[in-house]
């Protein structure tokens, strides 16, 4: 079987990572678009500081949520740059590590930075 040259080159992100940024992003979005729908008690001293900022500094939270996604937007970018740079030249790969990058930030953009393609022997 022939080895692979790295052009395809994809790593999935680990479960923990999926399932913490998923519900983090969730729980912001709800906090943002409907604090009603959040039982704020349940959650104690968490709770009683989110509940403050979203009677006082709603506005700050609603900036703060779109700066997140635009975050993962660059850090997105970033990984089709790193590709590049990486010989990563598969539409596909590329296309799967901007979405999973997009979606879960750093958690996945690490794996790709710790990516180390093989060079060419010099000969």
């Amino acid at each position: 079987m022939a080895e692979s040259d790295g052009c395809d080159y994809f790593r999935r992100t680990s479960l923990f990572w999926i399932v913490a940024v998923t519900a983090s992003m969730g729980y912001f979005t709800c906090t943002v678009f409907m604090p009603e729908k959040i039982p704020f008690e349940s959650l104690r001293q968490f709770g009683t500081l989110c509940k403050y900022l979203v009677d006082n500094y709603a506005d700050l939270l609603y900036k703060g949520w779109w700066a997140t996604w635009a975050i993962h937007l660059l850090e997105a970018c970033i990984a089709l740059r790193v590709c590049s740079k990486k010989g990563i030249d598969s539409v596909t790969t590329r296309l799967l590590w901007f979405f999973q990058t997009f979606l879960f930030g750093l958690a996945s953009l690490g794996l790709l930075l710790k990516y180390k393609p093989e060079r060419p022997k010099q000969q």
